[in-house]
């Protein structure tokens, strides 16, 4: 059923940012008056098909079989005849500028896909976890700088926090350069102070998992009892009978001191069986759970979907709602939007000079899988998955790659240098390149994500 899940929301999330983009390229030839033949979502076997009249032409639509990309045919020389009356609508004859429109506009639409999923993730509002400091783990670069218990990061340089995951874009952000980083914290006796984390040997990108673990730091929690606060519909708590207020007494007749040592329990047991002693309502009950298995940075660790029971107080100190008016968060929806672009073609450039790991790259696989688990936690938390996919496929595709539309801007600007455009003999030599390195890209992304799986 888990894989059924993640297959269902990756071909909904594919779908919906394969179809934007290529309305993008649909969009701005209409509106330049290039003649559209086909528009297609998806790759082989058309699946369902279906033709529209719009003004004089009748296009084809397509739902083809392969839910990774898809394409619009226009009309051109190169691909087959062209009426003489046609021949003003074809694509080849149009002037280089509304070539590059056309283009260009297929990114384009993904990032302001991308602005808008942002912009409606702020205005909905996300709870998130204030980015409050446990104890780091000993010998660590966080526990050299003096991080201590119950540091609240209020800035990483110039760069305000008010979230953990805030923290870790920063952390990823300034570990691409290295050097010292400055932090900003508040103890928890309402003083504030600034510690210096020296990054000059550390290459985050050199290795796999949380970038936030990797240097040491762990979050705080309270030392509070197992108490069940609530249950997901499909986890294996609540099909096992565990409710919410049960406490949690012991596991596999170990006892069970705080939820940080049950959770610690499901974790490294995952599929196996545990029998929970559980009081509820005065009494003690014996429930057998099976934890589900999830994978999450290269590990895979057992689940039962429950949380735990927080006091309102603790609550408001560990969690914070983001939330922001309709106009206000526009330029927060851009901000985000050019940041997080900025941060993928640094990442990407980093891996093509060896100073990140080619492991870093996923592939359908992994995209699938959290498709799935994103949909699972929630509607906004699916939508910001949706929003960095489709910036994402707006940065890679801009890519002056031949086969990607940035390979075609690239013919674009030779021919605006050279007055002329590139031959075919060129341009196809360069398709077949493009198409090598997308077919290595590909099999890194695909070998990572069989890795993930096996471990």
């Amino acid at each position: 059923m888990n894989v059924l899940h993640s297959l269902f929301f990756f071909i909904v999330a594919i779908g919906v940012l394969v179809t934007f983009h290529e309305f993008g390229h649909y969009w701005v030839a209409r509106k330049s008056g290039v003649k559209v033949l086909r528009f297609s979502v998806g790759f082989g076997k058309p699946l369902l098909t279906w033709t529209r009249r719009t003004g004089k032409d009748t296009i084809e639509y397509v739902i083809a079989a392969i839910p990774l990309g898809g394409y619009v045919k226009m009309l051109d020389e190169r691909e087959g005849s062209v009426a003489s009356e046609d021949r003003a609508r074809a694509f080849n004859t149009q002037s280089l500028s509304v070539r590059s429109a056309i283009v260009v506009a297929g990114p384009l639409f993904n990032f302001i896909l991308a602005i808008f999923l942002y912009w409606l993730v702020f205005v909905v509002g996300t709870t998130v976890e204030r980015p409050l400091l446990g104890e780091p783990d000993a010998g660590s670069l966080a526990a050299k700088a003096g991080f201590t218990a119950g540091d609240q990061v209020l800035r990483v340089d110039d760069s305000e926090i008010t979230s953990w995951n805030q923290l870790r874009l920063a952390l990823i952000e300034q570990g691409l350069d290295g050097g010292e980083v400055e932090f900003q914290v508040r103890d928890e006796n309402g003083s504030e102070h600034v510690h210096t984390l020296d990054l000059s040997e550390t290459q985050l990108l050199k290795h796999q998992g949380d970038v936030v673990k990797l240097l040491g730091f762990t979050r705080w929690w309270p030392d509070l009892p197992a108490t069940i606060g609530g249950l997901t519909d499909d986890g294996t708590a609540r099909a096992a009978g565990l409710q919410i207020n049960d406490r949690v007494v012991s596991i596999n007749d170990q006892p069970v001191k705080n939820w940080e040592s049950m959770v610690e329990m499901v974790r490294t047991h995952p599929g196996d069986a545990l029998v929970f002693q559980v009081e509820r309502d005065a009494e003690q009950k014996k429930i057998t759970v099976f934890p589900s298995s999830r994978e999450i940075d290269g590990e895979t660790i057992g689940v039962i979907g429950a949380w735990q029971l927080i006091p309102e107080s603790l609550r408001q100190k560990l969690l914070t709602t983001q939330q922001y008016g309709v106009f206000d968060a526009i330029p927060r929806a851009v901000e985000k939007t050019w940041d997080m672009s900025v941060l993928t073609l640094r990442v990407l450039w980093k891996m093509v000079t060896g100073e990140a790991s080619l492991e870093n790259i996923s592939g359908p696989i992994t995209i699938a899988k959290y498709a799935g688990v994103t949909a699972q936690i929630g509607v906004t938390t699916f939508i910001s998955f949706l929003a960095i996919i489709s910036l994402s496929l707006g940065v890679l595709n801009l890519l002056p790659v031949p086969m990607l539309d940035g390979g075609h801007l690239l013919y674009y600007l030779i021919e605006l240098v050279k007055g002329s455009p590139v031959s075919e003999t060129f341009e196809a030599r360069g398709q077949q390149i493009g198409l090598v390195l997308l077919v290595v890209l590909m099999s890194i992304a695909m070998f990572n994500d069989i890795h993930r799986l096996l471990q």
